[in-house]
């Protein structure tokens, strides 16, 4: 692969190719950060769970702000290891700079979460459990595997490409009119969903996940081939491309801040000590130098460490990703930068102490068990309903509840898809867009549960 061709500026729906300064002064990849912070799909992460349910406490992490904080590691990440890239590429200098690595590698860190569900990643399980086992198993004859595979593995991270290229803006061709270089850095696992008997050994660590619905194949191969993803060849005719290289810069930033910042989470609500906390952070620190440490109280310390961590953790994982630029380019590279850091014994510590007495949290589960009936029940309503409404053999009741689904979904005024699978996809659509908060409000309104206010 290309950086020159990897940096690629042109946007998805549109002909241009230019990386220019407009006369506001941004770039083209601050263009694509500023539409992402702008998008109803990026602020309604306020109102979703990171772990802990959102009224526990309001220093906890919400999607927001941990969307936010990994787009800051991100932004630092790319600046290193484009700094180092452009010293060894003279010839990119002309056009290219350090901060517009930072910038592709912000921007899709802001977006990494986009298409998350209610209720954390237990949504995603509660989305494919509905197809699985649940009311949704009875369409699996009438669609094909391959769409089958995208709804019994339901994944946020093909969603969120989905929002970014079509759902936002949904009557413009390309959606937010990223440009290439972001959306390919965004795409974690680029792929196409599998079955459990598709899995190919070798590659599975870091493509354990898919990372588009066969909806937007099309526009994924588009963004493929602009930006020169090697696609790998296979005797299966499964869809599997490289990463690009900035991507493993995204999952880094998502790595580091979720490992560090549940942990400051969980003992900001008393599931660690301060000792315990302290003791899985000082090990991360390359140097230990802790100036004016003991003159903190025990919130400001842990606080001081967590920084002090993750500069640590940024400047090494740069490193790594500079070792291995050579393998990354060619396609070689096949695990996560994270496990290559000499320290990460103790970041598989603190995941492990982090699964035990973090995310077992009773208040964390009992949200995940509501996940599973609330989702189930909205998927269960809207799907009857939009595919009575597509046979003209509406009852009332559906008729009732597509009142309460927008055109955009296929409810109200607008007409459902003909075709299952895009029907399917609509409801998804709609309820995996919704916050926790709406989520709950709605199941409980339709279900009779409690009636709206006066």
């Amino acid at each position: 692969m290309d950086w020159k061709k990897l940096l690629s500026s042109t946007r998805l729906g549109e002909n241009k190719s230019a990386l220019q300064n407009y006369s506001d002064g941004r770039s083209e990849f601050q263009r694509d950060f500023d539409r992402v912070v702008f998008s109803s799909a990026f602020r309604r992460l306020q109102d979703k769970t990171q772990v802990f349910p959102l009224p526990e406490s309001d220093f906890v992490h919400n999607r927001l702000t941990h969307s936010l904080e990994v787009s800051c590691v991100g932004h630092s990440l790319g600046n290193l290891v484009g700094e180092k890239v452009l010293s060894r590429n003279r010839k990119l200098q002309t056009k290219i700079t350090k901060f517009h690595f930072g910038e592709i590698v912000a921007a899709a860190c802001l977006a990494h979460d986009i298409g998350n569900p209610p209720f954390g990643h237990s949504g995603e399980s509660a989305i494919s459990e509905y197809f699985r086992n649940g009311n949704g198993k009875a369409f699996e004859g009438d669609l094909s595997i391959k769409q089958w595979n995208d709804l019994t593995n339901f994944e946020g991270n093909a969603q969120g490409f989905r929002i970014l290229t079509r759902l936002q803006n949904p009557n413009i061709k390309g959606g937010l009119h990223l440009t290439s270089a972001m959306l390919a850095a965004f795409t974690k696992y680029p792929r196409e969903s599998i079955s459990a008997n598709d899995d190919i050994p070798g590659r599975a660590k870091i493509y354990k996940k898919f990372g588009f619905f066969q909806s937007e194949k099309d526009i994924f191969i588009e963004i493929s081939e602009g930006v020169g993803l090697k696609k790998y060849s296979l005797d299966s005719n499964i869809l599997w491309y490289t990463r690009h290289p900035l991507a493993f810069l995204v999952e880094a930033a998502d790595d580091v801040c979720y490992r560090i910042m549940d942990l400051e989470d969980g003992f900001r609500l008393g599931l660690l000590s301060f000792s315990d906390t302290e003791n899985l952070l000082i090990p991360l620190i390359q140097k230990k130098d802790l100036s004016n440490y003991n003159l903190r109280d025990e919130n400001d310390k842990i606080g001081y460490l967590r920084a002090k961590v993750i500069s640590s953790l940024v400047n090494q994982l740069s490193e790594i990703f500079l070792d291995e630029e050579h393998n990354i380019l060619s396609g070689k590279f096949l695990t996560d930068l994270i496990s290559h850091l000499p320290t990460t014994k103790y970041l598989k510590i603190i995941e492990e102490i982090s699964i035990t007495r973090i995310y077992s949290y009773e208040s964390v589960v009992e949200r995940e068990a509501a996940g599973y009936e609330v989702l189930g029940g909205l998927l269960d309503a809207f799907i009857n309903s939009v595919n009575e409404s597509a046979q003209n053999k509406i009852s009332p009741k559906s008729a009732t509840l597509l009142k309460l689904l927008p055109d955009q979904f296929g409810g109200r005024e607008g007409r459902p898809a003909l075709d299952l699978y895009s029907r399917l996809l609509s409801v998804i659509d709609f309820v995996s867009g919704m916050t926790d908060s709406f989520a709950v409000s709605l199941f409980r309104k339709i279900k009779g549960i409690s009636l709206p206010g006066k």
